[in-house]
């Protein structure tokens, strides 16, 4: 039997981006805060197999296809380039392990009690942690269960870790294949498509949705079709997948068309990677013996405040509704320290950016345009092409666009899409602009840095609110 339980202020189960930044923010404010987290590592999937890694890669592969193919445009030539697949690997891990490292010293530095172990509850108050060094019990005033998400499934393409792989094996394969064969357009399976086939490996990529990254806006997900094709990937969307087949040779991944009809159509590579997805990991918490249940999907139901059925239980990030994103997910770690504080914090789930870090990149926040029309909000669009961008030009990234959707009639900011270099990093004006609920004259007002690609967004502003843009 375990000991008698130690007792915190807040007891936080899973250390990814939500859970250590709110054990984090919980010990800044005075808490005396447990974490606890059943990995060799803190800092969740997003750090260990997901955001961080993948992002490493894909600096590093950017790098060598841009010497390969688009240096010489600059005047740099290279000959006799090769690529050391092990020591790129090795790098990725290096980051991976700094960062880490980070997050140790974080809660050392804050005082947060690291508990090693899986957490499940034996009631709305106590948690239990299995561990390697046995078994113990804790009791909070308040529980957080921030215990993120791992790769969703899909009948008939069941990973085996081998020639059928998530992207948790992906980031970290001992070898470059030779081909691979991609199902899931979406952010995960766009990125590390873009990796692999830079770094040499013949990659095709199987969406059922009639473009890639469906989520986001269609003309980003058009161009980032085109410009795929013209890396030499194969991109087949509106595909449903039927099966795969894996064999010692390979895979075959099997597929119609989505909305049925016509013939089959088969890929054949070394190693199918599924990306169609995640899930949450809210399984194993034994939710039950606290008096909650989880919804659809495996997700638990929670209030604006992130509170479940339990008011002194909450659940934040993947866990709970909304997008799966470490931002997300740290920000509502945030807010709900604070809330538990007895402070009043806000956020807005409504301004939360999504990015995809392919080459272009692609991000956006706020509504679509097909949102606006089935709602029947009355919008103006600015559109504004990089090919006009002197900045652009000058780094020789013109392909993409900034696009803002404006009220028609009082002009606010309700949306914003950009695709082009340092996509990632335009969008934050944008949401800083939405958060005081700028309208699109206010930021074409606003002086802009030249000869920069925010100009871009200022230029879109101009276009949607009328005044029409500058430069083009």
């Amino acid at each position: 039997m375990p000991d008698g339980p130690e007792t915190f202020d807040v007891v936080v189960i899973g250390a990814g981006p939500g859970g250590y930044v709110c054990a984090v923010r919980c010990a800044q404010l005075g808490m005396r805060t447990a974490l606890v987290e059943k990995g060799k590592r803190l800092g969740g999937s997003c750090l260990n197999v997901g955001c961080i890694p993948s992002k490493a890669w894909l600096e590093s592969s950017e790098r060598y296809h841009s010497l390969l193919h688009r240096f010489a445009d600059h005047g740099i030539k290279a000959k006799g380039v090769s690529l050391d697949f092990g020591a790129m690997r090795r790098r990725v891990e290096a980051v991976v392990a700094d960062t880490a490292a980070g997050v140790d010293f974080l809660m050392k530095k804050n005082k947060v009690r690291v508990l090693r172990g899986t957490g499940s509850f034996l009631d709305d108050r106590t948690v239990l942690v299995k561990g390697d060094g046995g078994e113990r019990t804790v009791e909070g005033r308040h529980i957080v269960i921030a215990t993120g998400s791992r790769p969703a499934a899909l009948p008939g393409a069941r990973p085996d870790g081998k020639r059928v792989i998530t992207s948790d094996e992906a980031l970290f394969l001992p070898r470059l294949p030779k081909s691979l064969a991609v199902i899931g357009g979406g952010a995960i399976g766009c990125e590390l498509a873009s990796v692999f086939n830079r770094l040499g490996t013949r990659t095709a990529v199987v969406e059922y949705a009639g473009s890639l990254v469906a989520g986001m806006d269609p003309d980003a997900g058009r161009l980032l079709e085109r410009v795929f094709k013209s890396e030499g990937m194969e991109v087949r969307t509106g595909r449903a997948v039927e099966g795969v087949e894996a064999g010692k040779g390979g895979v075959a991944v099997r597929s119609r068309a989505a909305g049925g009809g016509g013939g089959e159509d088969v890929v054949e590579a070394e190693l199918c990677l599924v990306a169609v997805g995640r899930e949450p990991n809210t399984e194993g918490l034994d939710l039950e013996k606290a008096g909650l249940a989880a919804g659809d999907g495996g997700r638990i139901p929670t209030d604006g405040s992130r509170r479940t059925a339990r008011p002194h239980v909450f659940a934040i990030g993947d866990a709970t509704d909304g997008p799966m994103l470490a931002h997300k997910a740290h920000d509502e770690g945030v807010f709900v320290a604070e809330v538990i504080d007895g402070q009043k914090p806000r956020l807005d789930p409504g301004l939360v950016p999504g990015v995809v870090y392919t080459q272009p990149e692609i991000a956006g926040v706020g509504a679509l345009a097909a949102d606006l029309e089935r709602r029947g909000v009355p919008f103006r669009t600015g559109t504004f092409p990089l090919k006009a961008s002197g900045r652009a030009r000058a780094g020789g990234e013109s392909h993409g666009f900034a696009k803002v959707l404006a009220h028609r009639d009082t002009d606010e900011i309700l949306g914003v899409h950009v695709a082009g270099p340092r996509a990632a990093d335009m969008i934050a004006e944008a949401v800083v602009a939405m958060g005081f609920r700028a309208s699109a004259e206010d930021v074409a007002r606003c002086c802009h840095p030249h000869p920069t690609y925010t100009e871009a967004l200022r230029e879109a502003c101009l276009a949607a609110c009328g005044a029409g843009a500058i430069h083009s």
